[in-house]
């Protein structure tokens, strides 16, 4: 079952549609364009985590695109409505989206909220093979080139979904970018991190926010509570024997939470179960705050 929300004025709460009839104009630019952004979070016995942190980053892609959004509250009114209309379930994923709506008129906006697939829980558990595929940018195109909306969470996600199936036609089950100039970068829907242990000192890593990639808000949950027990953290510059070097490398996100790596371009890598359940109890305890 889908819930869907229309963040409609006329509707304090929320305008509740019927999911199994249409609710878009074929004309809105988030259809023929792509012209949109969006937001996914878990929501855990009927609380979303880390709402804050989704809510400003929204924020943050609508001012990059020029949209003008609903506010915070608004949000927050329709996210508690679609969660009191789904039936109850321990895990729901909620989508917040933003498309430019039909050409001169307001945009559309809308709170979705479903069922999680099996798949999350099942590469949590059993680890990823990705392969490294180049982007095609180099790491400083983002300050050249904003236009090109590198640091927003935009409806435009072929190019992503066209790297996923690449990966499995391949054999493996998911994508780490590239830059031509040599940097990691971040996975299509995930953020990178990798753990060291060197001397005693714990260090987690993830890439430079400056190389072009989306600001993750389940790695800085997971910094915030990481730092806390004792861990040293980092942020890149990254490049692919880094990756190889590590004592774990995982995949990271709001829905699949920590995906350990098991292999990178058909080559194995370390596992560190333990330190997978050690900074998944983190990310969890950091996603409540």
């Amino acid at each position: 079952m889908t819930v869907l929300v229309f963040l409609d004025p006329a509707y304090a709460d929320g305008r509740v549609a019927d999911a199994s009839k249409p609710s878009l104009m074929a004309t809105d630019q988030g259809v023929t364009r792509g012209d949109g952004i969006f937001e996914s979070m878990l929501a855990v016995d009927g609380t979303p985590r880390k709402l804050s942190a989704h809510l400003d980053r929204l924020a943050s892609s609508a001012e990059t695109m020029d949209l003008v959004i609903p506010p915070a509250a608004a949000w927050e009114r329709a996210i508690a409505t679609a969660i009191a209309e789904h039936p109850p379930a321990e895990e729901l994923v909620v989508k917040l989206l933003v498309t430019r709506g039909i050409e001169g008129e307001l945009p559309t906006a809308w709170v979705q909220a479903s069922r999680p697939g099996t798949s999350g829980k099942e590469q949590r558990e059993s680890g990823i093979d990705v392969l490294l595929l180049d982007r095609g940018y180099d790491s400083s195109v983002a300050e050249r080139a904003p236009w090109l909306l590198l640091g927003a969470k935009t409806l435009s996600y072929a190019v992503n979904m066209a790297a996923l199936r690449y990966a499995r036609k391949h054999g493996a089950d998911d994508v780490i970018f590239t830059s031509t100039d040599g940097r990691v970068l971040e996975g299509p829907t995930s953020t990178v991190l990798i753990a060291t242990v060197r001397n005693g000192v714990r260090t987690l890593t993830t890439p430079l926010l400056e190389s072009g990639i989306l600001p993750g808000t389940s790695q800085g949950a997971l910094f915030k509570t990481a730092a806390a027990a004792g861990w040293q953290l980092g942020y890149g510059p990254l490049v692919p024997q880094d990756l190889f070097d590590a004592d774990a490398v995982w995949l990271v996100s709001s829905i699949r939470l920590l995906a350990p790596v098991r292999s990178i371009d058909g080559r194995q890598i370390p596992v560190a179960r333990d330190l997978t359940e050690e900074l998944t109890t983190l990310l969890v305890k950091g996603s409540r705050e």
